[in-house]
């Protein structure tokens, strides 16, 4: 018993039962001053002793029923009150604040404002837009994409965030499943467009480039009339028919069509992973650093229209670079940064320097950082507040770790519990699918066990799913899961529940792996290798490095018979095709691929065995990009991969 208890239970046992001097009412009520006073000191001891995250429960749970008031509220709202109508609320509260920082120039939210209503007025004229018209964005991050995204925005348009790393075939895709008529793309994504021009003319699309002259037929330059069109504000008329279910945006993820798929997302999505930034503690003096692709979820949503709800100040960066990211910091007083795992993997391997800790940054929100990096990170750069959080841009259940737990992805809070429902079920890894009992229902997995996270479908927590891909937008959904005609949106993530109600992600599952913070298609990089000449079958999967975040892509294939392994073209089909991170860099020549009883290519085995040339006998190669082809892996090459000699 420590002294506080000890001083507690005695003036409690000497508290007296009957007044020792007639008029003693001072002195009563100073013994139950000094009782309660006792009691509440008792109290705080055991809550630090026994509950030492009580106070960041407490805190968290407030930000959430305030954040909640907000969006019940905007969903009550008429006219509906959208993310654009917290910008304009902005631009009138503080016109000459600074809105974006980017490449040495400054932009204010008045600027922004205007700039957006030349953009909206030069598309209405050239591309007869209006209210519902989808058009998609295949722009690389600068501040033209944000003023862009805010003039769509005011012509009541949906926006599909185009990956600037795709090309050919998957560009088409992304863009056709939308249904958008307009593309816009910016000056250095000529080529990748003129690719596919002679299709997208074909089925009567509109292109504009956003420069001030193009000499290619069927594109049009854009700037010039941007410049020329007037900045007045435009009548919130044209979007009034958008509430809070109307689609806002396409943000594309990978899956196992093999092709992105475009997650549909409303403005109730818009307006819940725009608070993210608030639920982390961020407020409108803060200084946001954004150096993740806009056409990611986080980047946009969780750093953009964060920081527009906020009212703060961003600072854009056109990509990530390691070694000018504390001078960036250090240059703009960054006080709150964006992260994938991998980026402060990058931060930790580059060289000391005595200036680590000179900064303002005191909040890192993100995800996919292992425990070693999280715990290097703050030895080295200081007291950051790490938010790790867990989501997906078309999930309806996500966490966020608001406490300073390393490793965890978030934290049960019974709020969040109540509002948004979810539980982890027993998953077999195997078959790759959730364990049912006698009855045909799943069943839920015990505190400490690796389970299936699925997310209960509801009105207050939808699943919209996939733009024109119905049959993907089914899989998703998982039925009879506690009881029978339930229906629950399943993430495909495997996550762990501890006994203190943390949560920690585990892995994938299926046929999607992360690698430099991107998920990859394995079905759609299979489909590339098979246009080799050479290979007849391909099974993709991920495989872990060590000292890297994430798995990167390996394929075991088959060769046509009558046919040697031709590494040279097997590179060109994936260089000309595939994205860099998507590029597989072990391939696995196998005389056959093992396959289940239902004619599924098993992956278990192969991730199991890796790209170690000791321990299979299997033809193993290298993508090697000086040499322009896929190498031999020999044991020299792997042992520079696993000393960090080899940048993967």
């Amino acid at each position: 018993m420590n002294f506080v208890t000890f001083q507690f239970f005695q003036t409690v046992l000497t508290f007296p039962s009957r007044s020792p001097t007639p008029s003693c009412g001072s002195s009563t009520m100073s013994v139950w001053l000094t009782a309660a006073a006792g009691l509440a000191i008792l109290a705080l001891a055991y809550i630090r002793t026994f509950c030492p995250y009580f106070r960041d429960d407490c805190a968290y749970t407030l930000r959430c029923l305030k954040l909640g008031i907000r969006l019940s509220k905007y969903r009550k709202s008429k006219p509906f009150y959208s993310i654009l109508d917290c910008f304009l609320d902005a631009v009138k509260r503080q016109p000459n604040k600074t809105f974006i920082h980017f490449e040495g120039r400054s932009f204010s939210y008045g600027e922004a404002d205007l700039q957006s209503n030349k953009v909206a007025r030069a598309l209405q004229a050239e591309a007869r837009l209006k209210e519902g018209d989808t058009v998609a964005l295949f722009l690389p991050n600068e501040p033209s994409f944000v003023w862009t995204w805010l003039g769509l925005a005011k012509l009541g348009c949906p926006a599909a965030l185009l990956n600037f790393n795709i090309r050919s075939k998957s560009l088409l895709h992304c863009f056709s499943c939308c249904g958008a008529k307009v593309l816009i793309a910016a000056p250095e994504l000529l080529d990748a467009v003129e690719e596919v021009l002679p299709t997208l003319r074909d089925q009567g699309i509109r292109v504009f480039l956003l420069s001030d002259r193009c000499s290619v037929e069927g594109i049009t330059a854009l700037s010039d009339k941007i410049a020329e069109a007037s900045d007045r504000p435009l009548p919130p008329e044209l979007r009034a028919n958008i509430h809070i279910r109307s689609t806002a945006l396409y943000i594309y993820t990978s899956g196992t069509t093999g092709l992105p798929k475009a997650a549909v997302v409303t403005h109730e999505r818009v307006w819940a992973a725009s608070f993210v930034q608030a639920s982390s503690g961020t407020t409108a003096d803060d200084i946001f650093y954004i150096n993740l692709p806009l056409y990611h979820s986080a980047g946009f949503l969780i750093g953009m229209t964060g920081g527009i709800e906020r009212g703060l100040t961003l600072v854009l960066k056109k990509k990530f670079s390691a070694s000018q990211f504390w001078d960036d910091c250090r240059k703009y007083n960054v006080t709150v940064m964006q992260y994938i795992g991998e980026t402060l993997r990058y931060l930790c391997n580059m060289p000391k320097k005595e200036n680590e800790k000179n900064h303002k940054v005191r909040i890192a929100i993100g995800n996919g950082v292992r425990s070693d990096v999280w715990s290097e990170f703050l030895n080295r750069f200081g007291d950051i507040k790490v938010r790790e959080l867990y989501a997906a841009t078309e999930g309806n259940i996500g966490f966020i770790n608001y406490t300073s737990k390393i490793g965890a992805v978030g934290r049960i809070n019974f709020l969040h519990q109540i509002f948004f429902p979810y539980t982890l079920i027993k998953f077999d890894i195997e078959k790759e699918e959730p364990v049912r009992n006698s009855e045909g229902l799943c069943i839920r997995a015990e505190t400490g066990e690796t389970g299936l996270l699925v997310g209960k479908i509801t009105r207050r927590s939808p699943f919209v799913g996939y733009a024109g891909n119905k049959q993907q937008t089914e899989k998703k959904r998982l039925y009879d899961v506690l009881k029978k005609g339930d229906m629950y949106f399943n993430t495909g993530d495997l996550l762990r529940f501890d006994h203190e109600k943390f949560v920690y992600f585990q892995d994938r599952v299926g046929d999607t792996f992360r690698w430099k913070g991107e998920n990859v298609a394995t079905s759609e990089v299979a489909d590339i290798l098979t246009l080799a000449a050479c290979i007849l079958e391909a099974n993709v999967y991920g495989v872990k490095v060590e000292g890297h975040e994430g798995r990167i892509g390996m394929a075991a294939v088959t060769l046509k018979e009558g046919e040697t392994f031709d590494s040279a073209d097997v590179y060109k089909q994936v260089v000309s095709y595939l994205p860099a991170y998507a590029r597989p860099r072990f391939l696995r020549v196998q005389p056959s691929l093992e396959m289940t009883g239902t004619f599924k290519m098993k992956k278990v085995k192969l991730v199991e065995d890796g790209f170690n040339p000791a321990l299979i006998s299997d033809p193993l190669y290298f993508l090697d990009p000086d040499q322009k082809m896929y190498v031999p892996l020999t044991e020299e090459i792997n042992g520079a991969i696993a000393a960090g000699k080899i940048k993967l």
